[in-house]
């Protein structure tokens, strides 16, 4: 699986655009836009919607690989991040239900 860095940097070689195309079209700075491509910078909800728009890309697709990046950042060097993931994903399912529950 792909990075949030690496799919939009697929996607900007495939229009064979440059850092400076893309940045002026979205209202980001282009060494921003190197820094996400190259993962040394995260960038906003919002951006990782403006890629997917300017690029035509699966916003789903996208927002995994951003929400998986961020994770992978917080937890790469911890002993227990696999056991956490898995705790924390009980944690969103029964929560969800929780809220579907309450909203009846």
């Amino acid at each position: 699986m792909k990075s949030f860095g690496e799919i939009i940097r697929q996607a900007r070689e495939e229009k064979k655009l440059i850092l400076r195309q893309v940045g002026a079209e979205l209202d980001i700075d282009q060494a921003i836009i190197s820094k996400f491509e190259r993962g040394e910078r995260k960038p906003t909800k919002e951006q990782v919607q403006k890629f997917a728009d300017f690029y035509n890309l699966e916003i789903d697709k996208l927002l995994i690989a951003w929400l998986s990046d961020k994770v992978i950042y917080d937890l790469e060097n911890e002993t227990l991040a696999e056991e956490a993931i898995k705790v924390a994903e009980q944690r969103i399912k029964y929560q969800r239900i929780i809220k579907s529950n309450s909203n009846e």
